[in-house]
């Protein structure tokens, strides 16, 4: 019998193992004591959980890893697809003013407008990318500012294409809609992202316009029409000091207006949240109880007879289960370039979203070209790019190597250099490693308890 390699951690009164297929298994301290000493008795329950989850095997070395490495090429298939997300930053003008804009440090004024010149030529290298499901998402500040160029970007693209199938999703604020957009929007079968921050009291304090009123009231009427004219619109919370008050609220507001999801989302250290992080920043462990109290609340929620998910959640738990997720943030390596390419106002072309919100800052490192003298292939083949990918290989990284969940989490290489200037993040256990190893603990606390009620809601959430 052959140990195969894996991390642990002791949580409760038990110790948890992972190993590189994802596989996650509960033994006792006793028998995780007979595991690393060899002491596995034959044909017992232990072994045969051990055998079940690949943490030990009776082939020889070339054998086992014949008849599994397609197992982890499953797990790693995003390695082999090209580029699927390409975000289109059609203008860094905004009609608002959020506390936590990352998009602009609000030092300077940044209102950009991309030209038809640069939307063509960054749809025609979108379009080199040679896997054949595509997304093309539309950023801003706000991009309705510049709903002429989202058009045409679409009525170009949907003249040029030959092979794709093209998904178009816009990121906006609901403040600006008209019936012309909307109908152009059903028409094309757009996905809408936007944010909503909770109750109306906090997101008003986190995203107002820029003369202080409230957007609350607007969201909700643009979000009600869409859904009229059977549109789609998802919803993102971006959490604030301000939220730490509101956890339950935030839950029930999101029910209340019928949304099916919430992602909760965590500060980010880019743009003006540097800026504002004394007022509106907290610790790891703040963010965690916080995140904990809407989980709760969510899953009571779902408990009285409503369906709503939480996103991270719902997207690590199929992780967790050995379901694909092309997840950009929670891959290894990342999605930064060989996942998603950002084309920036002024023609430039960046790794991924965070690499022009970095941009915006005044810092052009993540920058791989541009649509004037690039061309997909030498984007790529960049070697910004092939720095981010292996600086973003969890199972190289010196402080996730040896992680219990190394499995299932990722790092952000812009984001690590935004505050050490080092794409390798310096401290092992950082404040976004907190964050992630906070809501992993959660649900593998949840999985250890094994209660009926809680498991019966996170299948649900994985579907």
């Amino acid at each position: 019998m052959k140990l195969n390699y894996f991390n642990f951690k002791k949580m409760e009164n038990q110790i948890m193992m992972t190993n590189d297929f994802g596989n996650f298994l509960f033994v006792s301290e006793s028998e995780f004591k007979d595991i690393l000493h060899g002491k596995i008795e034959p044909n017992s329950d232990i072994e045969k959980k051990l055998l079940d989850h690949k943490m030990i095997y009776r082939e020889s070395d070339l054998e086992f890893s014949s008849t599994y490495m397609y197992d982890i090429r499953s797990l790693k298939q995003h390695v082999n697809m090209a580029t699927s997300l390409h975000i289109f930053v059609v203008t860094t003008a905004c009609n608002m003013n959020c506390v936590y804009c990352q998009a602009n440090n609000g030092k300077k004024c940044s209102d950009l407008y991309m030209t038809a010149d640069i939307a063509k030529k960054a749809v025609d290298i979108a379009l080199e990318s040679p896997t054949r499901y595509l997304t093309f998402e539309f950023q801003g500040g706000e991009p309705l500012l510049n709903f002429d160029i989202v058009k045409y970007i679409v009525e170009y693209t949907e003249e040029k294409n030959e092979s794709h199938v093209i998904n178009f999703n816009i990121v906006t604020n609901l403040t600006l809609f008209t019936e012309e957009m909307i109908e152009f929007f059903k028409e094309h079968k757009f996905g809408i992202s936007t944010s909503l921050d909770g109750p109306e009291i906090l997101h008003n304090k986190n995203r107002a316009f820029r003369n202080g009123q409230g957007t609350y009231a607007k969201v909700v009427e643009s979000l009600q029409k869409l859904r009229a004219a059977g549109l789609y619109v998802g919803a993102i919370e971006t959490t604030t000091r301000e939220s730490l008050l509101y956890p339950k609220e935030l839950a029930r507001t999101y029910a209340k207006l019928g949304f099916e999801s919430i992602f909760v989302r965590p500060l980010t250290p880019l743009g003006k949240a540097t800026v504002n992080w004394e007022e509106i920043g907290y610790t790891p462990e703040e963010f965690i109880k916080f995140y904990k109290s809407v989980m709760m609340e969510l899953i009571q929620i779902n408990l009285e007879g409503s369906y709503i998910k939480e996103d991270h959640t719902a997207i690590l738990l199929n992780r967790i289960c050995g379901d694909f997720v092309n997840y950009m943030e929670l891959r290894s390596p990342c999605g930064a370039g060989i996942g998603q390419l950002a084309y920036y106002a002024d023609g430039n072309i960046f790794t991924c979203d965070e690499g022009r919100m970095l941009y915006e800052m005044g810092d052009a490192t993540f920058c791989l070209g541009n649509v004037f003298e690039s061309n997909y292939q030498n984007v790529i083949n960049n070697g910004v790019c092939r720095t981010v990918c292996a600086s973003s290989m969890l199972e190289t990284l010196p402080s996730c190597c040896d992680c219990v969940y190394q499995p299932y989490c990722g790092t952000c290489p812009v984001v690590n250099y935004a505050g050490s200037a080092d794409v390798i993040e310096k401290s092992p256990r950082g404040y976004r490693c907190k964050i992630y190893t906070g809501i992993l603990d959660f649900i593998f606390e949840q999985f250890l308890k094994d209660e009926k009620i809680i498991m019966n809601v996170f299948d649900k959430w994985r579907c």
